[in-house]
């Protein structure tokens, strides 16, 4: 994949600053996976003194959809992409930490090729799960990104 972490989070910094300053950055990235972290701070934090839920959505959001990008980007194929839909959950206080993982870069490259060949969107779910420095998940979120062919 060409896209570094580095350059990524460049890019973050740019076009994400919310998410840079929040402290979200991607740590790892390959076909089938991306991990992204990001650790609780005074200026992160809500009012019972843990991880806003809005920024746990930023780093899943990315653990996911940097994988999609740099798909799309080795496509060559100009092609859009969007959140259409999400949902999450919370099992525990985000303190420290949180280390958002998603494994489910397999089904982008289907999405892509279907889009390609139809001229139709596509539609697909990921799941990017949160943990703490404990191993303890303390969010799931899943995303549902659509694809299409620019005209």
């Amino acid at each position: 994949m060409a896209v570094s972490t580095g350059k990524f989070n460049t890019f973050t910094f740019f076009k994400l600053p919310s998410a840079w300053w929040c402290g979200v950055r991607l740590r790892h990235m390959d076909e089938k996976k991306a991990i992204v972290t990001v650790r609780h701070k005074w200026f992160n934090q809500n009012p019972f003194k843990s991880m806003f839920w809005a920024v746990q959505g930023m780093a899943a959001e990315l653990s996911t959809g940097a994988m999609v990008i740099a798909q799309i980007k080795e496509s060559g194929k100009k092609i859009s992409m969007l959140v259409a839909n999400n949902n999450a959950n919370f099992s525990k206080k985000a303190t420290g930490k949180i280390t958002f993982t998603c494994e489910d870069g397999h089904l982008i490259k289907e999405a892509i090729d279907k889009t390609v060949a139809t001229g139709e969107g596509q539609a697909f779910w990921m799941k990017s799960v949160g943990v703490n420095e404990d191993g303890v998940v303390v969010s799931t979120f899943n995303f549902e990104w659509t694809v299409r062919v620019k005209k």
